[in-house]
């Protein structure tokens, strides 16, 4: 199983949003999680956001991002979520610090 961790920060007042949006996560991109057997979950600390999700392999999990549906998502996203200076959302990798479970590799 491939097991993925990231961060990111919520722009000021725009958690409401956020989450509306997730609430309401667009079909296509559902689907394209669904088919390539991914699960995501996304917890909140004050206004960071930490990404959890993992898939069968790490091919599942590149073929479920490489969908045009999360080049427009992405782009919303981007108005939500901080963002470098070439306006792409800021994600730092979360390293693994234990696994257990079902997570265990």
């Amino acid at each position: 199983m491939y097991s993925i961790g990231l961060s990111m920060k919520v722009r000021h007042g725009c958690y409401g949003e956020y989450k509306e949006a997730h609430d309401k996560l667009w079909p296509d991109l559902a689907e394209s999680m669904e088919v390539n057997n991914v699960s995501m979950s996304i917890y909140r600390f004050e206004d960071r956001l930490f990404l959890h999700a993992v898939a069968p392999t790490e091919e599942d999990w590149k073929q479920s991002r490489n969908v045009e549906v999360l080049d427009r998502w992405s782009e919303y996203m981007s108005t939500l979520l901080e963002t470098d200076a070439e306006g792409n959302i800021t994600f730092d990798e979360l390293p693994e610090a234990f696994a257990f479970g079902m997570f265990k590799a």
